[in-house]
């Protein structure tokens, strides 16, 4: 089986809504893979983006949550989250929803999580590793 991956909100909107053609095309195949793992964190910055910048309807939105529900592995925030979230910001200055991510990311066995806004080629824990598609 291969590599969980675990995808940030902005590689997720740039799939949905960008205009720069190539950043779209990598954003999509990163979530063509069927490993991709988010959290209902991400699923809700998803979510509120879409209605507000893209203009979604609840229709729309509906449809969304169901396919990406059906489709990929949407992990809940927990208080055991939470805490490893905690932990990490103990050991590396990290803003407090990032280390939700990275702490879902490493519960959730990903090895790499797809981000452009965390330093890339970073490595948490010795597990989890911060790649910038777009670098």
């Amino acid at each position: 089986m291969a590599d969980k991956i675990f995808v940030d909100t902005n590689i997720w909107l740039y799939a949905f809504m960008d205009d720069n053609r190539e950043r779209t095309r990598i954003s999509r195949e990163i979530i063509s893979n069927p490993n991709v793992v988010l959290n209902t964190q991400i699923l809700n910055e998803i979510c509120i983006n879409l209605l507000r910048k893209a203009k979604y309807t609840e229709e729309n939105i509906q449809i969304l949550i169901v396919n990406i529900n059906n489709h990929y592995e949407v992990s809940p925030i927990t208080a055991d989250t939470i805490l490893q979230a905690s932990f990490i910001r103990e050991k590396v200055d990290m803003e407090y929803w990032d280390s939700l991510i990275v702490a879902s990311a490493i519960q959730n066995n990903c090895k790499i999580l797809y981000s452009d806004i965390l330093p890339h080629n970073y490595i948490i824990e010795k597990k989890l590793k911060i790649v910038n598609p777009f670098k």
